[in-house]
């Protein structure tokens, strides 16, 4: 079993902007996030829109 849920866009970026990543610029519903020591991170969701468990649990150590 996956232990990442399905989660609206919108309640992931919050997350993601906890964790300190800020919007470094928005173009439509694609956001491009940065942080220190990682490289830019394009968030290409609506803020409605279901991202499953596969795509949640696909690469948490690049985000983290």
């Amino acid at each position: 079993m996956n232990r990442w849920p399905s989660a609206k866009a919108q309640r992931v970026l919050a997350a993601l902007l906890r964790m300190g990543w800020t919007v470094k610029r928005q173009s439509g519903s694609h956001r491009t996030l940065q942080r220190a020591g990682s490289p830019d991170f394009v968030f290409a969701f609506h803020d409605s829109d279901e991202i499953g468990p596969r795509m949640l649990a696909a690469s948490p150590n690049r985000l983290a």
